[in-house]
């Protein structure tokens, strides 16, 4: 059994550039005669339609990233349905990894203010201490009573209601730009952002090396959102 402090995120394949972007936005005027941008260009006309909120011209490319996380995260992943595609590890076909999450030690535990209007702060050496032991207990007991209705015969689909929300999941992930943009504006926390966010600390986890991928691939699109407030076109 593990016990895992973080996520990962990997870019599985990818066609997105900042130059497909201009030349979406130019058939619009071009017609079938598109022209290449000069590269000084480029950053002007993206930058043009992030601060316009033209969004269109920031679906035609395409991410797809295999994401490892707790199952409680990717339920709050899947609220993002609109310019998404997901394919998820099935406890119904296969038997699930003995891998649970456990929050590092600096993954602050109490909640102060009220919902809407709180901030989570550390918590005491204590409660670090009793969550990870409790988290720990827990995830072994669960798994103990996966595995006694296994190999009763009990069909995975069933067995697997025993288990945590804490245990590790996978998934493919497929999105656009644009719903990548929208992603990030809501599930990361950023002082420049013009979109006040409140995220869970490991959806974020996972947000903040997706975009990593995203700032790599499309650079220019990516400093264009930062510099207009971290808002989807």
């Amino acid at each position: 059994m593990k016990f895992l402090d973080d996520v990962d995120v990997d870019l599985v394949q990818c066609l997105a550039s900042d130059e497909m972007v201009v030349r979406a936005a130019r058939i619009s005027t071009k017609s079938e005669s598109v022209v290449e941008e000069a590269p000084g260009k480029t950053s002007g006309m993206i930058n043009f339609l992030l601060k316009n909120r033209h969004g269109t011209p920031f679906e035609h490319n395409m991410f797809t990233f295999r994401i490892k996380a707790p199952i409680f995260v990717f339920r709050e992943f899947h609220r993002h349905r609109i310019g998404w595609s997901y394919n998820e590890m099935s406890g119904r076909y296969t038997e699930l990894p003995a891998e649970f999450y456990e929050p590092d030690v600096y993954r602050p535990l109490v909640q102060e203010g009220k919902p809407g209007a709180y901030v989570f702060v550390e918590g005491t050496a204590e409660q670090v201490h009793s969550t990870r032991a409790i988290l720990e207990t827990s995830y072994a007991d669960s798994w103990d009573r996966y595995q006694q209705l296994l190999l009763q015969g009990v069909a995975k689909e069933v067995a697997r209601a025993v288990l945590p929300v804490g245990i590790m999941s996978q998934m493919y992930a497929t999105c656009n730009a644009r719903s990548l943009m929208a992603f990030l504006s809501l599930r990361t926390k950023d002082e420049t952002s013009t979109f006040p966010s409140y995220p869970m600390q490991e959806i974020e986890m996972v947000a903040r090396k997706m975009e990593a991928f995203f700032k790599e691939k499309m650079p220019l699109t990516w400093a264009s959102f930062q510099m207009n407030g971290r808002v989807s076109p």
